[in-house]
Parts: structure tokens; C-alpha cells; sequence
């Protein structure tokens, strides 16, 4: 009753544009982070920037953008056209302000709702916007979102636009840029802009052909065939297949990678396959098509409707019917100019037809194990809310892969039950690498893997945001963790590729006295964790595997402080190199290599 009438009208409260910002940022930038994610906040903070100079270029206005980080202030200047003197404090400070609510100003633009900069205005710490127009220029210098200071006069610079920020270190905590994170951005930018010169900290970051170059980085000499490239003025398409399994493909909006797909890479692959089908007079599936194939598609529209501020998913479905039929009529009409390239594509589906003929026996013997299983599968425990529930704990969803019971045992007494499923192994899993499809598949561990991930027919259908991988960090552990991270790069590349695999970090150590205890991810942490409750009155244990931390213990680790680091590859066409060194059967090179680079 006491709450009930302390609940009156001076509760009530309303925030301006840069309270709710700072109050609730991840509605505006997705996850915080500390910089070990490529997702975290900063690099949605310099996106966002870099994004305003981007649209400048689309527009026709500037070839080239300088940038540098020197340490953590981040530097980006472009040669646009320079915003309006006289609003450039509203256009960096007010929700809901800005350009591009003007179609006759900005047509193809990412941001289109105003918020971008006065995200990254209110997040750093410092922040400085300088605009260059015809011979004058205006700054204005703000911290934490509020204005400090404004000055203006005649410059010689010439006409564009600067912003210099500082991320906050009171929203941001012991953060740190990834220059490597960065460089992979601004590839990306090169390749969706052809002309366009980027360059960080000195390196020039140029494309000629777009998302030719692409694909020709990524697939390397793996490619079976020239690579295939179409651009018109809203859409470019390119894709090439290699003798791997799997299929890859990066999608694009108005220069946003939508890592997550959406209507425009369904319609991609649908015109895809109707151009081979037409062009072959036969009715392949997609699966054969699209099976060792790596592709990319960018698209420009007017009005994109993504499903969040981060826009990693595009949901227009007016841009199927006209992305099918050109994707379609084009690879048509590839395939009629370039004989020797469709007959190797010809053959390399009906290689992949073949191949899924053949294992469709194998699968057939798994489905009535499927059918008794309906997702009972022996060491799996469930969550209740999934990612194909599309509801906002379905997309916090996550399956740890444990090693082993005891482990598992003490995760699922603590564990969230409505979006932590766990998974247990039951020992080593087989090195799948060099083997046939048809081999894993008859691996149980495997199949129940896939089965629970419900990735057998298509990614599309996974169940989890987050697939975890939690083992100990002795060698068997990281043995166990190479084995499985080799049969999802294998298997099911797409899944690492867009962000879904992590391994799990648990502490090593634990330091406590009679008053306090701190948990310790490595000998530095340990060390200062000593020193600050003192050498004499401190205790110390190390931690050898997981099913020694108990579940009171555990749960600290997979809750709100839970430390993840994601699974990601810079280029595919490097992955069959490092996969055939650490897990081919060349165990002489892998023993000197070891003995040589001993520390």
C-alpha cells in the first residue's frame, strides 16, 4: 500500500533528447562494450560519423575522407559540402534534426532519422563539429551533449566537414579502439563506394570495381570461375563460387552492412536461383545453387525500415519483386555471354545436387531419431524464449556448449531459464576437418548439435542470438574449443560470419579475504587483486575447470557481468589455409612449429 501512494504525479517524469540518450543508449547504439567486439558502442559512435561523411560522397560531393584515432580521440574530416552555418549546433544536438528528412538533399542516405550524431554528441566526453563553407567556418565544442563553447570566421580550409570526439569514460569503461575492427569497417566503405578514398592514420583505403573486390578478397584463388559483378544506380550485386561447403553472403543498405540479411538477400538468392533455373531449363534448389558460393548485394532506397537503431536487418518488403527480377535477368544474361562460366557453375550445382542426394539416406536414418527428440535432445536444457520468437528475450537468447556434466551442472542451476540453454558435450567431438559431409552428419554429437541449433536445412532457422562456447582453459579445453570452432567454420561458416559464435570467459583465479572477494580473468588481475586486499590476509585459488567454481559462484559469470569474445574471421579465403596447418594431418610441421615459437 505504501508504494501505491508514493506513485503520484511528481514521479512522472519526462527527459530531454540528451537525458534519454545517456539514460538509455543502448535504444540508440546497441551494446556498450569495452572495444573487444566489433558491435560495441565506439565503433557504432564512428560509424555514425563516418556514415554523414559517406552520404556526402553518395550525393556527389567529396572523394575523399581523412581519418585518425590517436589513442581515444577520434578524428574525421570529408570534403563535402559542410553543413549549414548557421545550424551547425542543432544539426549535432537536436533529435530530429537534420537533411536528410529532405529527399531533394540526401536521396540514399543511412541515417534518415536524425539521431546518428546527437548519439555520439551526448556519448563523448568531448565533442567538436567544424563546418567549412565558402571561405568561413563555424565550431562548436560540447561535453557530455552540452554546449561549451562556439566560435566562427574566415578560414581558407576548404568546404567540409570536421568532428573530433572523445568517447565518455563514464558511459564507456575501460574501452580501447581495435585498429583492426576499424580497418575491416573501412574496407567495407571503400568496396560499397568505388572512387571513394578513405584514409586512417595514413593507409589508403580504395576500390575500383566495388563489390567485385569483394569477393575477390575473400574468395582469393579459391575462385572456380571469374568472378560476376552487376551494377546499376540502387542495386550491385557480385558472387563467385569456391569447391568449399557452405554458403557466404554479405548484404548492404544505402553502405549499412545488414550482417543480420533481410528482404533484399532473400530476393537475392530467390533471383539467383530463377536465373540458373531459367538459363538451365531444369528446377535446381536453392541450397544446390547457393552451396560453396560466396556473394554480396548492396541496395539503395529511399525509405529503409530497418528493425533497430543499428539496422542490421533490413524489413521492406516493396524491394523483393524489383531485386528478384533484376537479379534474375541479369545472371541470364551472364550466363548466355560467358559460356565457359556457366558450365562450371552447371557443374558445380549439380556436384552440390549430388552431394545432398547422397546424404539425404543418411539424414533419413537421423529423422526418426529427430522425430523421438522434438527438440528432447539427451544433454541439451532449453530456454524458454528463442531467437525465431522474435520478441526482444528471444534476441538476448544464447546455447552454451560445455564440456562435460560437471560443468553443465553447475551452469544450469544459475543460468537465466528464459534465454540460457545449455548443451553438454560428452567428451572430445571428432576433427572434423577433411571430412565428408556424410561422416558428420552420422557423428551424433554433431547432429545433436545441429539439431538444437536448428541449423541442418538453412541459418535462417537458428534458434539461439548467441552460440557459447564454454570450456576449461586447460589444453584439452582449448582443444575441444578449436575442434568445435573447425566444424562451424566448416560446416556452417555463415553463422561465424555474422557474429553468433563466442567464447565464454571465466575466471581464473579467486581472491579473498574475510571481507571481499574478486574473481580474476588473468595473472595481471590477480596480481593487483593481492596487492588491494593485501599479500599477508589474502587467499588464492586457481581455478582449473569449470565444474570447480560452484553455481553460487557461476552465476555472477553468465549474468549481467558475463565476459563474451566473439568469433570472427578478417578474410574467409585464409580460414581453409589456418584450418589445414592447426587441424590437417600434418602433425611434424604443427610439433616444430611449437617447439620453435616456445615462449
Amino acid at each position: 500500500m505504501a508504494a501505491e501512494h508514493n506513485y503520484t504525479e511528481d514521479k512522472i517524469k519526462t527527459l530531454s533528447s540528451l537525458e534519454h540518450i545517456r539514460a538509455r543508449p543502448g535504444m540508440y547504439i546497441g551494446r556498450m562494450g569495452n572495444g573487444t567486439h566489433p558491435d560495441d558502442g565506439i565503433y557504432v559512435l564512428f560509424k555514425e560519423v563516418v556514415d554523414n561523411s559517406i552520404d556526402e560522397y553518395i550525393m556527389g560531393f567529396g572523394r575523399k575522407i581523412d581519418i585518425s584515432i590517436n589513442e581515444s580521440q577520434v578524428t574525421i574530416r570529408d570534403y563535402g559540402r559542410g553543413i549549414p552555418l548557421g545550424k551547425v549546433v542543432e544539426c549535432v544536438s537536436v533529435i530530429n534534426t537534420g537533411g536528410k528528412f529532405n529527399d531533394d538533399i540526401f536521396q540514399f542516405s543511412v541515417g534518415l532519422n536524425g539521431v546518428g550524431t546527437k548519439a555520439v554528441n551526448a556519448l563523448s566526453e568531448h565533442f567538436a563539429v567544424t563546418s567549412f563553407r565558402a571561405g568561413r567556418f563555424f565550431r562548436a565544442k560540447f561535453s557530455e551533449g552540452v554546449v561549451v563553447g562556439t566560435e566562427e570566421g574566415k578560414t581558407e580550409d576548404k568546404d567540409g566537414t570536421e568532428v573530433v570526439f572523445i568517447p565518455s569514460s563514464a558511459m564507456f569503461h575501460k574501452y580501447a579502439f581495435d585498429t583492426d575492427y576499424i580497418k575491416k569497417r573501412l574496407w567495407m566503405y571503400a568496396y560499397l563506394n568505388s572512387g571513394l578514398s578513405l584514409y586512417f592514420n595514413g593507409e589508403r583505403f580504395y576500390s575500383k570495381n566495388g563489390l567485385k573486390d569483394l569477393i575477390d578478397s575473400e574468395v582469393g584463388e579459391e575462385s572456380l570461375y571469374n568472378v560476376f559483378h552487376f551494377k546499376d544506380q540502387a542495386l550491385e550485386f557480385s558472387f563467385c563460387h569456391t569447391s568449399n561447403y557452405g554458403e557466404n553472403h554479405y548484404s548492404f543498405v544505402n553502405g549499412q552492412y545488414t550482417n543480420d540479411g533481410g528482404t533484399h538477400l532473400s530476393a537475392f538468392k530467390e533471383g539467383l536461383l530463377k536465373g540458373i533455373n531459367e538459363f538451365s531449363n531444369k528446377s535446381f534448389q536453392g541450397s544446390d545453387v547457393r552451396d560453396g558460393m560466396i556473394g554480396a548485394i548492396a541496395i539503395k532506397l529511399k525509405d529503409p525500415i530497418f528493425e533497430s537503431q543499428t539496422k542490421n536487418k533490413l524489413g521492406n518488403t516493396d524491394v523483393k519483386g524489383w531485386v528478384v527480377s533484376a537479379v534474375k535477368d541479369a545472371v541470364v544474361d551472364f550466363l548466355h555471354k560467358n559460356s565457359q562460366e556457366a558450365e562450371i557453375i552447371l557443374e558445380k550445382v549439380l556436384n552440390n545436387e549430388k552431394i545432398r542426394k547422397e546424404i539425404q539416406a543418411v539424414k533419413k536414418d537421423s529423422k526418426e531419431k529427430a522425430k523421438k527428440m522434438t527438440l528432447k535432445i539427451p544433454k541439451l536444457k532449453d530456454c524458454k524464449c528463442h531467437l525465431d520468437d522474435k520478441s526482444q528475450r528471444g534476441r538476448e537468447s544464447m546455447m552454451f556448449i560445455t564440456e562435460g556434466q560437471s560443468a553443465a551442472g553447475s551452469m544450469v542451476s544459475c543460468r537465466d531459464v528464459l534465454t540460457q540453454a545449455i548443451y553438454s558435450l560428452r567428451g572430445k567431438p571428432l576433427n572434423c576437418f577433411g571430412e565428408s559431409y556424410d561422416n558428420v552428419y552420422k557423428n551424433e554429437e554433431f547432429y545433436y548439435i545441429m539439431q538444437a541449433l536448428n541449423v541442418e536445412e538453412d541459418i535462417d532457422n537458428l534458434r539461439y542470438e548467441k552460440v557459447v562456447i564454454a570450456t576449461d582453459s586447460d589444453v584439452d579445453g582449448l582443444h575441444i574449443r578449436n575442434l568445435l570452432i573447425t566444424f562451424f567454420l566448416t560446416y556452417f561458416e555463415q553463422l561465424v560470419l555474422s557474429g553468433h559464435l563466442y567464447i565464454l570467459e571465466t575466471p581464473l583465479f579467486r581472491v579473498r579475504n574475510k571481507k571481499e572477494t574478486i574473481y580474476c580473468y588473468d595473472e595481471e588481475e590477480r596480481d593487483k587483486a593481492v596487492d588491494k586486499l593485501g599479500k599477508k590476509g589474502a587467499e588464492v585459488t586457481r581455478f582449473k575447470g569449470l565444474g570447480e567454481i560452484s553455481p553460487s559462484e557461476f552465476g555472477q559469470f553468465i549474468g549481467k557481468d558475463i565476459r563474451l569474445i566473439n568469433v570472427n574471421v578478417d578474410y574467409m579465403r585464409d580460414v581453409p589455409g589456418i584450418l589445414e596447418f592447426y587441424m590437417g594431418k600434418n602433425t611434424p610441421d604443427r610439433r616444430d612449429y611449437i617447439i620453435n615459437n616456445l615462449v
